[in-house]
């Protein structure tokens, strides 16, 4: 494995544990939003994952995936916000780890390209 994987991982990691911790307050009518949310981001450790051990010439469809996942889980925290479910702190908070996720990846990709 290599180093800057491992690092992705970890944030991702760490962005789940953060989202966990805002997730127990949604309201019954957003579960969908949050639902969303909390398996969006398991797939993006599972998509980084996968992409980790496959074959460097076979990878770059799955990190695409997991950028699109990362527009996905960000666009779920932007509804959030918009709904009032999650306040702005929370908001900066989501939005600057998912930002730093998504340049490790974007960064993976142009060392492999």
């Amino acid at each position: 494995m290599n180093n800057n994987e491992l690092i992705i991982i970890k944030n991702i990691k760490e962005f789940i544990m953060i989202l966990d911790n805002y997730l127990t307050c949604y309201p019954r009518k957003y579960y969908e939003l949050r639902n969303r949310l909390l398996l969006d981001s398991y797939d993006l450790l599972e998509l980084v994952y996968t992409a980790n051990y496959t074959n460097v010439k076979e990878r770059r469809p799955i990190q695409i995936q997991a950028i699109m996942k990362v527009n996905m889980i960000d666009f779920c925290i932007e509804q959030s916000y918009k709904g009032q479910v999650i306040s702005q702190k929370q908001t900066k908070n989501l939005s600057s780890k998912l930002l730093i996720i998504n340049k490790m990846l974007f960064k993976w990709i142009g060392n492999e390209s």
